[in-house]
């Protein structure tokens, strides 16, 4: 029987959208769950602590792809390649763009579902921007770690901020 590409495709794309929306509800689903149980905390604070879980099994998923084979700046747009690509799974629209030196990349998100998922769970937009800020820095925790590197990464914009994008500066000081 032959097959429907466009219609197979179609599907697919689908059970993508559904999955990554799923992954992002689940999240704030918990977080609801967690303040319930712990009335006497801090929201963010909690929500905070499954970022930064969140950000230890990013880092552990980042190290085994890591080599410096072809040197210090492919190395640097390779992580920030990795940042990118974790993202898209997630449904965003995110790329890589070169900085004005060869050691600093920037990652542009020109969309994200974790706010607009985040809104409608109630949880306010600074805790979205703490927490991607917390997983992105303990991700880089990790690779300076491993690696030996000193990269550093910032926050220039955000779209939870209503800045339109988020851009974050990946650079070696």
């Amino acid at each position: 029987m032959p097959v429907d590409a466009e219609k197979e495709i179609s599907r697919l794309h689908r059970a993508l959208h559904g999955a990554q929306d799923s992954t992002i509800k689940t999240f704030y689903q918990w977080r609801g769950v967690a303040v319930d149980l712990a009335p006497n905390v801090d929201p963010t604070e909690i929500a905070l602590k499954g970022w930064g879980a969140m950000a230890q099994n990013m880092g552990k998923g980042f190290l085994p792809r890591l080599n410096f084979k072809k040197g210090e700046q492919a190395f640097l747009n390779l992580v920030a390649g990795l940042y990118a690509s974790t993202w898209q799974g997630f449904g965003a629209v995110a790329k890589v763009e070169p900085g004005s030196n060869p050691m600093e990349v920037f990652i542009k998100w020109e969309r994200c579902p974790w706010p607009a998922i985040a809104k409608d769970y109630g949880a306010p937009l600074s805790e979205d921007v703490k927490g991607c800020d917390l997983v992105l820095q303990v991700t880089l925790d990790m690779v300076n770690a491993f690696m030996g590197t000193t990269f550093k990464i910032e926050t220039q914009k955000a779209i939870p901020r209503g800045e339109g994008q988020c851009l974050r500066r990946l650079y070696k000081p």
